[in-house]
């Protein structure tokens, strides 16, 4: 983005103009007038031509903010942080005392971390660039014809741009077409009603930006309706643009002077402000107030450990009597470098930019870096049903007309093609089919006009709402069926195409169409139904189309069809029950059930006429019920099935009623296959609907036996009072959202997941992470990518801090090394201290971030971010690691020294090789290997922190081979580790390099004590490992019981609530004697 050629201001400028001036600005000018201007065309939009030529004319569309990926401020990040300031430090010091080969290798060795640390968060800095590009707002276009989704900075003045609901206006747009459209301006304007607007009107040209009703400001948000419009003005040129160029700056760190109302200030007043600029100042150097809270800790534990490493560097004076030599001075300064983790920050920052790379390619985008500490520690998803769960395809599988009984659509599984399938027809309701049976059992399979012709009105009746309540058109072109609008539309407009009764024959097609839509109520989740006025041209006659949930569409309906004969009754309480009954009997099939309804509209309003909802949603007649089923994706279920492996309760919120949501729930594993079994009030529980939970009081709500697992019929404001009442529980939430009324639930939840296709920009915006699929599966993903890198982070800094122990008791224990002047002769020189710390450790850090996931992450309990990565197993690993390395290294000095050697540590040791230091330089040579070997190995072992190094695939066959493979899986880890041998061995036997820079000198026998120390400390890690594998089984045991691993996995997630189901009974549904004419008596009765 950084890079992208971005429109820049012209200083002539006039508010309402196009970034090429017009005759006058695009409020004063009618469309089509503007259209001419622009060279528009605003039926089919640009072609890709001129495009690509007004891209190059007038440059993207943003606000030239983006700075892109500058090494500049990497470099100088490397080098301005406290880590590398202590080494730059410690460097000063060497040259200071004249110690020129120890300044000389920490010279080195900076410089070899500042350049490893550059391209390494270069490469992050790309990566996370690529991510906000992939993440950055999209529009709705028109272009040679064709609707398109493109980047918002793509579009150019001309686009022809579609909006509706929820969506961010990506430019100035002058509108075309708008259905009860509104915005909310209040960015611009700081209107905080939305404003509704009208295409028609036109303006002076000194209108006010707030009065110009016919323009759609870019960044503004759309609360209401769809519209279509010309882009006249894109990124510095659009009203939002020019006010941004008038007020850029770089946010001030400066912290202001607060000040009385009349604008003094008392003096301390100043004091405070200069004070807390400059901790601000500190702090961000430091890295504790930047970053994501874990890097904020880690950076906190590093100014902890070099209090203790100042702390470290005193006893080392101490223990040599406070002498000045350069030597003490700097095995003073190397001990308290042993307690620094340099690498950590970089480390970390690196694990996560490469996470959220490996996250892209699962079909998850990351927006806040939070999100990803924050997913390890999800323990309940609240997701939606249509299109999350399900595939959103919807197809209508069935139908039913009071007058003429129900209509069942099978053999397809084609959403788009109303060809396909065939149609059974039966005089009975739903609630009287033996569905379960199937075939003949519901209904005989008849041509579609067959069915037309029998019917004298009710089947028209109903298709004409079907056809014409809907803002989906579908159509046929080079032997392929297309459909354009949302999936439930689409499906009924295929049903009612299978009639030949398509909204494009009656709307279009002709100059003069049989229908004209003159108004347009769109879906409100509050009403939960939708509606249009239409004019039927022939005879000037206007209707009114309802469809909606059937709950709120029976609610307006006053009358009914009880035969094919067109005459009208009264809906009774009665018929209410049994429309509800029949809703039931195909939402238990897990349909999606909605009604239809209509009736002749007693007005003549215009088109583009503002029309009251209550004067359209009342008096209605009831026409029917059509059934839609949303199948579950397939990988719903086995990504349900691993949520509660990994302890995690997943919440169904969804707008579906009870029965369907119910359905689908159980199919996927939500709820538990046998409900018959589960205790009367934990079953109510488990499933509500919105306005049974919304009636209870916090109180009550905490006091359910279990928090509902499905809510039907919910509203946004449900799922905000969900996430309260999950917290209340101490639970740590994932929501799903995709409306602009999902942003309040979304910033409440702990991850806020938008859905990347269905989502709005409102959505999107107030989101953590976005699904460019809209998958479940995909949210299941990112959970365990989060928890990868959770566990990655712990086990480098697990190996970090091991590390630091021990170095830091290897040295301090040392001290106790005296020679003939009582001087401390020192088990490891500075230099390798130094070279250990940064050469040798880093790379194999950065290997283990990049390491894949362990086997049964996903079948452990989530992470708790209370205690973060320091959990009691973390620290007790830490110090036992430590301890055992240190005890191993100075056991292999010892035995160099006094027990294959006379115990003479010579004299000056510390400073230069001669003939007496012979066996103290063979003794630190062999420290240095053992310390250098263990490090490497560590990292290795830390792979997993439980499990064996020799068996990190328990399912594997390969007995004695499968390390080999497991080793050679993350090759970065396995170079670092493999370099960090080799290294070696030129440090210990090129002549100079040894004694004069290291000084050790090059070792013959005493590599058999390397190898054996090193098969102690494989020995003792893996001990260890067993061990804690042994305690970890029992106390699961006692805690799970032993019958845990026989029990499916209902019964361990349901197990408790799974009981006697002797009060509990279902009826089998079908009754294939029903004397049809009796119902219809009754009906009518």
């Amino acid at each position: 983005m950084g890079n992208q050629k971005a429109a820049k201001p012209d200083e002539n400028h006039v508010s309402g103009q196009s970034n090429k001036p017009l005759s006058h600005p695009a409020h004063a000018l009618s469309y089509q007038q503007l259209a001419e201007e622009l060279r528009a065309n605003t039926l089919n939009g640009l072609s890709a031509q001129d495009v690509k030529s007004r891209l190059d004319e007038f440059g993207h569309n943003d606000l030239g903010e983006a700075e892109g990926v500058q090494p500049i401020k990497i470099i100088i990040a490397q080098i301005a942080n406290a880590m590398t300031m202590v080494l730059i430090l410690a460097m000063a010091v060497s040259f200071g005392i004249g110690s020129y080969i120890e300044g000389g290798v920490i010279t080195f060795v900076i410089l070899l971390n500042v350049i490893v640390g550059f391209f390494q968060e270069y490469s992050a800095e790309k990566t996370m660039d690529s991510l906000r590009s992939l993440s950055s707002p999209t529009a709705n276009i028109v272009r040679d014809g064709e609707s398109m989704v493109v980047p918002s900075g793509e579009i150019v003045p001309g686009d022809l741009v579609e909006i509706k609901t929820g969506d961010t206006i990506p430019a100035d747009v002058r509108l075309i077409e708008a259905v009860n459209f509104e915005t909310d301006e209040a960015l611009l304007t700081g209107e905080s009603l939305p404003v509704r607007k009208n295409e028609d009107a036109t303006f002076p040209d000194n209108t006010g930006p707030g009065d110009r009703l016919n323009v759609a400001y870019s960044s503004s948000n759309v609360t209401k309706g769809r519209a279509k419009g010309i882009v006249f003005a894109t990124g510095v040129y659009t009203e939002i643009g020019a006010i941004a160029s008038a007020l850029r700056k770089k946010d001030s760190k400066v912290r202001e002077v607060k000040r009385k109302p009349n604008g003094k200030a008392k003096p301390h007043r100043y004091l405070e402000a200069y004070t807390l600029t400059l901790t601000d100042a500190i702090g961000r150097f430091l890295g504790v107030n930047v970053g994501t809270p874990l890097q904020q800790k880690l950076s906190k534990l590093a100014m902890l450990l070099f209090g203790i490493a100042i702390v470290c560097a005193i006893i080392v004076l101490g223990a040599n009597k406070f002498e000045a030599s350069q030597e003490v001075i700097i095995y003073a300064v190397a001990t308290g470098l042993s307690m620094i983790p340099a690498s950590l920050v970089v480390v970390l920052t690196i694990t996560m930019a490469a996470g959220t790379k490996r996250m892209v390619k699962r079909n998850v985008i990351v927006r806040n870096l939070k999100s990803l500490e924050a997913l390890g520690a999800v323990t309940d998803i609240c997701s939606d049903k249509t299109g999350t769960l399900t595939q959103g395809k919807m197809l209508a599988r069935g139908a039913w007309l009071p007058a003429m009984g129900t209509y069942t659509v099978e053999n397809t599984s084609s959403p788009m093609d109303p060809t396909t399938g065939d149609v059974r027809y039966d005089e009975r309701s739903p609630r009287h089919l033996n569905f379960k049976k199937g075939g003949d059992a519901c209904g005989t399979i008849m041509k579609t006009d067959q069915l037309l012709q029998n019917s004298k009105s009710a089947l028209s009746a109903f298709l004409y709402v079907a056809s014409l309540a809907n803002l989906a058109t579908i159509n046929k072109k080079d032997d392929q069926w297309l459909a354009r609008g949302d999936p439930t539309e689409i499906a009924i407009q295929v049903f009612a195409s299978r009639f030949d009764m398509n909204r494009l024959k009656f709307v279009s097609g002709s100059d003069s169409p049989e229908w004209s839509e003159i108004a347009e109520l769109p879906f409100d989740s509050d009403v939960k139904r939708m509606s249009v006025i239409m004019k039927n041209n022939a005879t000037s006659e206007y209707f009114a189309y309802t469809k909606g949930a059937v709950e709120r569409v029976i609610q307006i309906c006053t009358k009914y069809a009880p035969r094919d004969d067109g005459v009208l009754v009264d809906i009774t309480p009665e018929f209410r029950e049994e429309i509800l009954r029949n809703m039931e009997a195909l939402a238990g099939l897990g349909l999606r059930v909605l009604a239809l309804a209509s009736k002749p509209y007693e007005g003549t309003p215009s088109k583009g006429d503002e029309v009251e909802r209550a004067s359209v949603e009342c008096d209605l007649v009831f026409r029917g019920l059509v059934g839609l089923y949303d199948p579950p994706r397939p990988e719903s279920a086995p990504a349900v099935r691993q949520c509660h492996e990994a302890g995690i309760s997943v919440h169904m919120l969804t707008g579906d009623h009870p029965e369907t949501a119910k359905a689908i729930a159980i199919e996927v594993g939500i709820l538990p296959t046998r409900m018959e079994r589960v205790a009367r009030n934990v079953s109510d529980a488990m499933v509500m609907t919105a306005s049974s939970f919304d009636a209870l009081s916090d109180d009550e709500v905490d006091k359910l036996p279990v928090l509902p697992l499905v809510i039907a019929r919910c509203a946004p404001s449900t799922k905000v009072r969900m996430i309260e009442a999950l917290h209340r529980r101490k639970k740590f939430c994932a929501m799903t959202g995709d409306g602009v009324n999902d942003s309040p639930s979304l910033r409440r939840a702990d991850v806020g997941i938008a859905m990347g296709q269905s989502g709005s920009d409102v959505a999107k915006d107030a989101s953590d992470i976005v699904l460019t699929d809209d998958n479940f599966a995909s949210i299941v993903a990112a959970i365990e990518e989060g928890r990868r890198i959770f566990d990655n982070i712990q086990k480098f800094v697990l190996h970090v801090l091991a590390e630091n122990i021990a170095q830091a008791g290897t040295l301090l224990v040392g001290l106790t090394f005296k020679d003939a002047r009582g001087l401390s002769v020192f088990p490891l020189a500075p230099v390798e201290i130094v070279w250990i710390i940064m050469a040798t450790s880093g790379m194999p850090d950065m290997g283990l971030g990049f390491e894949r996931a362990v086997p049964d992450i996903m079948r452990r309990p989530p992470q708790s971010l209370k205690t973060g990565i320091f959990t009691m197993e973390f620290l007790v690993d830490m110090v036992f690691y430590g301890l055992w390395i240190t005890a191993l290294c100075l056991s292999s000095f010892s035995l160099v020294v006094y027990g294959f050697g006379a115990g003479d540590l010579g004299e000056s040791c510390n400073e230069r090789y001669n003939d007496s230091c012979d066996t103290v330089f063979r003794a630190r040579a062999t420290t240095f290997a053992c310390l250098t070997w263990f490090a490497l190995f560590l990292a290795w072992e830390m792979v997993d922190m439980r499990r064996s190094f020799f068996r990190m695939q328990p399912g594997s066959k390969k007995y004695f081979t499968q390390w080999m493979i497991d080793v050679w899986r993350n090759r970065f880890l396995f170079w670092a580790i493999i370099i960090g041998f080799v290294t070696l061995f030129p440090l210990l036997y090129i002549p100079v390099i040894n004694t004069v820079v290291f000084k050790h000198k090059g070792i013959t026998w005493e590599w058999g004590i390397v190898f054996i120390a090193a098969g102690l400390f494989f020995a003792g890690v893996e001990s260890w490992k067993w061990g804690k594998r042994v305690f970890f089984r029992i106390r699961n045991s006692k805690k799970l019981g032993v019958a845990w691993k026989d029990m499916d996995i209902e019964q361990r997630v349901f197990g408790e609530y799974l009981g006697s189901s002797d009060d509990d009974h279902h009826t089998e549904i079908g009754d294939d004697d029903i004397d049809l004419e009796k119902e219809r008596a009754a009906l009518e009765k």
